[in-house]
Order: structure tokens, then C-alpha cells, then sequence
């Protein structure tokens, strides 16, 4: 039997640990820092930034209680409370193409006839930019509103193509995730950007729920580095790690 120093249990946050944009259930806190914490070392990976991941999480504690927080697909990267390193899509990208991709995008917006919208559909992240076509500052009736109509009529996936035949030559990855945006981030800089912290493991299990081809947790899910495992729900996700830790 592996020691609990073999293996890693890295959580999306999103409709894994928490509902959607909701802040994790005290009882799947408990679960995964006291119980599952005890037998195996485990870390967060989420596309969001570091302040939304550790406001699901319940605060700032969380940066200590989990064993590796990833913000961002890694690209902030922190084990046991301290900052392991960062990277920045300006930098890789260059401000003249950004501010292009970024121009582009708002017209395309502009032109959208949508059930509503809101405000701040672009938000420029460290390591990647998020967008959405209804904007995040919607409420959470509107972002579920938003949700069903997208799955329709494929609003986000019609952007997101408009999008790759606008930049071919830019080396991007585009992941649509959660309810209302898809991440934009250099090809490479995907979820499994942050297995490069944690070789020391030889046994990762990664949890996540959106794990389909051009979901933002596909490629994690589908590394030969992790056994994927695609759950349903917060409570899908407690009883698939008490199989396989056996308790």
C-alpha cells in the first residue's frame, strides 16, 4: 500500500468541491483538510484567480490547509502557504497582440443579442484572460439563466471559434468552463501546467467535472501524470475519494 507521502488528490474547485461559484459546504471542508488530509496530501487547481479560489474555500486558511494551491491552471503556484512561482500571459503574449485579441473580442460582444447582460465581461488574470459573453458581475439566477441558454444555442463555443480563425498564430488555448466564460491562455498553460510542481508524487488522482475535449479540466484529466476521475457534484466527489482511499 502506497504511504500518504506517494499520493496527491488534486480538487478542480467548481462543481467539484464547491456548486458553481458557491463557497464550499463545511461538511466537504471538513472532509477533505481533517479525513482525507490524514492519508494522502492533497491541492487545489482552479482556472480562477487566487482571491476567488480561496473565497469559495472559505478564506485565507485555505492557502494553509491544503497541501498546494494552484490558481489560475497553476500558473500561481503555492505549496504549504508559500508562493512557488508565477507566470504572466502579458509577458508571453506582448501587449500590441493582447490589446488586439482584447479589441476583437469586445466588438464581437457588442454585437451579441443575448436574454441579458451585464457588466465586466473581460477580466485580465495573471496567467490567462476569462471571458465572458453575459458578464461576471451577473447575478447567480442570471448566471444559471445564461447557462441554460448557452447550451442551446452554443453562444460560447461559436465565440470561442471566431476567435481561433481571428488569431491562428497566437499559440492559444481556449477552455470553456463553469457557467458563463471560457479561459484564454498560451498553449501549454492548461491545468496540467501545475503537475511540474508536484513530480515527486508517483500517484496523482485528479477530480474534476469538466473533463470533455474543450473543457478546462480535459487535459489533466487525460494526463498519463493523473488517474482522472470526472465527478458530478460535491458529494459525487467525497464518495469516489473514500473508494479509492478506501474508508
Amino acid at each position: 500500500m502506497s504511504s500518504p507521502q506517494d499520493v496527491l488528490l488534486l480538487f478542480d474547485v467548481d462543481g467539484t468541491l464547491t456548486n458553481p461559484r458557491q463557497n464550499i459546504d463545511p461538511v466537504v471542508y471538513d472532509f477533505i483538510v481533517k479525513e482525507v488530509r490524514s492519508r494522502a496530501a492533497v491541492g487545489l487547481v482552479g482556472g480562477s484567480d487566487l482571491g476567488k479560489i480561496l473565497e469559495q474555500m472559505g478564506g485565507q486558511k485555505a492557502i494553509n490547509d491544503f497541501d498546494y494551491v494552484f490558481s489560475e491552471n497553476g500558473l500561481v503556484a503555492y505549496e504549504g502557504g508559500n508562493l512557488l512561482g508565477t507566470q504572466s500571459i502579458q509577458d508571453c503574449i506582448g501587449e500590441e497582440k493582447l490589446q488586439k485579441f482584447i479589441n476583437f473580442s469586445l466588438a464581437y460582444m457588442s454585437k451579441l443579442t443575448l436574454p441579458l447582460k451585464r457588466g465586466n465581461f473581460i477580466e485580465f488574470r495573471k496567467g490567462m484572460i476569462n471571458v465572458s459573453p453575459v458578464g461576471r458581475s451577473c447575478s447567480q439566477e442570471e448566471r444559471i439563466q445564461f447557462y441554460n441558454y448557452d447550451k442551446e444555442h452554443k453562444i460560447r463555443e461559436n465565440f470561442v471559434q471566431a476567435l481561433k480563425k481571428e488569431f491562428p498564430d497566437l499559440g492559444l488555448t481556449f477552455s470553456i468552463g463553469g457557467q458563463i466564460s471560457f479561459d484564454v491562455f498560451p498553449t501549454g498553460w492548461d491545468k496540467t501546467y501545475c503537475l511540474r510542481y508536484v513530480e515527486k508524487f508517483p500517484t496523482i488522482h485528479f477530480f474534476g467535472d469538466k473533463t470533455n475535449p474543450g473543457e478546462n479540466d480535459h487535459e489533466i484529466f487525460e494526463s498519463s501524470r493523473t488517474v482522472g476521475h470526472c465527478v458530478t457534484s460535491p458529494h459525487d466527489t467525497m464518495e469516489k475519494v473514500r473508494e479509492i482511499l478506501g474508508f
